[in-house]
C-alpha cells in the first residue's frame, strides 16, 4: 500500500509543478488561504493516521469477532464492493454536509466541510484542504477503515489510491474535458460518460456558483452514478463563473479547524472580558 501512495504523492507533485509552470497558482492566494491550506496540508498529514486509528478502534469495539472476516475475499469483487460503498457513504455524508448549510443543530457538518469549498480556486492543492477533523465524520473514511478491519487490506490500499487519484486529476486547473465535451464527433459520448465517471468539469461545477456552478450537485468523487440515481448530476457546458461561496470567508483558524470556532471563541472571550472591564470602570467612577 506504501508504494501506491508513493504514486498518489508522484502524480500530485508533477501536476503541481504544472500548474505553477503555466501559473495557475500566481495572485490567487490570500493571507487567509496561506493559513488555511498550509495548516490542513501539513497537520492533515499528521492527522489522518491519528483519526484511522480512532476508527479502527471503535470497530474494534463495536465488532471484535468480525476482525479479519473477509481475508480471504477474492481482490475484484472486494475492490469493487469497496468502490461502490465508498461512494455511496460518501454521497450521503457529502451531499447531507451542504443540506445541514444553517441547519439549527447539524450546521457543524456544514462548517467541517466548508473548509473545502472557501478556497476561491480549484487546483491540486485544494484536494487536500479540508478541515482536520473531516476524516472522522467523512462516510469514505468509514468504508475504507471496516475493509482494512474485515481484512481487506490489499483492495482497500487499491480503492485509495484510485480515489485519491481521481481527486487530484478532478481538482487539478486543467479543463482537458471542455473540448472533448464540445466536439461534435465525441461530445455525447462523452458527456454520456459523465453520467457514470466524474470528469474534472462536473467537479469544478461544484466548487463553483453562478453560471455553470453548482454547489448543491455533483456529490461524487469518482463516480457520478449516485448523483444521477438520486437527481444531483448537472453537467456543465464550461467553468463556472465563480469558485468558492458567496460571502466574506472564516478566520482562518475556524477554517482549519472546523467544527470548531477559536477565532470566534477569542474573539467573545476578549469582548467579554473587555465590557467586564468597562462596568467595572463604570462602578468606580459611581463610587
Amino acid at each position: 500500500m506504501g508504494n501506491l501512495i508513493h504514486w498518489v504523492f508522484a502524480v500530485t507533485g508533477v501536476i503541481f509543478i504544472a500548474e505553477l509552470v503555466v501559473g495557475r497558482h500566481r495572485g490567487i492566494y490570500s493571507r487567509n488561504d496561506w493559513f488555511v491550506n498550509t495548516i490542513c496540508i501539513l497537520f492533515g498529514l499528521l492527522l489522518r493516521p491519528l483519526s484511522a486509528a480512532a476508527i479502527a478502534s471503535v470497530l474494534a469495539a463495536l465488532l471484535p469477532q468480525w476482525k479479519g472476516a473477509l481475508a480471504g475475499a477474492p481482490f475484484l469483487p472486494s475492490l469493487i464492493a469497496i468502490v461502490l460503498l465508498g461512494e455511496f457513504a460518501n454521497y450521503w455524508v457529502h451531499r447531507l454536509s451542504h443540506q445541514f448549510k444553517g441547519a439549527r443543530h447539524m450546521d457543524w457538518l456544514w462548517r467541517m466541510h466548508r473548509t473545502h469549498h472557501t478556497g476561491k480556486y480549484v487546483n491540486v492543492l485544494l484536494n487536500f484542504r479540508t478541515s482536520l477533523f473531516w476524516t472522522l465524520v467523512g462516510g469514505l473514511s468509514w468504508v475504507l477503515a471496516l475493509s482494512l478491519y474485515l481484512g481487506l487490506a490489499l483492495p482497500a490500499g487499491f480503492a485509495v489510491t484510485l480515489f485519491m487519484l481521481w481527486g487530484i486529476i478532478t481538482h487539478a486547473d486543467f479543463r482537458w474535458d471542455d473540448a472533448i465535451r464540445a466536439h461534435p464527433r465525441v461530445g455525447t459520448a462523452f458527456r454520456a460518460m459523465e453520467h457514470v465517471l466524474i470528469s474534472p468539469g462536473v467537479h469544478h461545477s461544484h466548487h463553483g456558483y453562478g453560471r455553470d456552478g453548482g454547489n448543491f450537485r455533483n456529490y461524487g468523487i469518482m463516480l457520478a452514478i449516485y448523483d444521477w440515481m438520486f437527481g444531483t448530476l448537472y453537467i456543465p457546458k464550461g467553468r463556472p463563473f465563480r469558485y468558492g461561496i458567496p460571502g466574506e470567508s472564516p478566520h482562518w483558524a475556524d477554517d482549519a479547524f472546523a467544527p470548531m470556532k477559536p477565532a470566534e471563541w477569542t474573539h467573545g472571550l476578549r469582548n467579554g472580558s473587555r465590557s467586564h472591564m468597562q462596568a467595572e470602570g463604570a462602578i468606580d467612577r459611581q463610587d
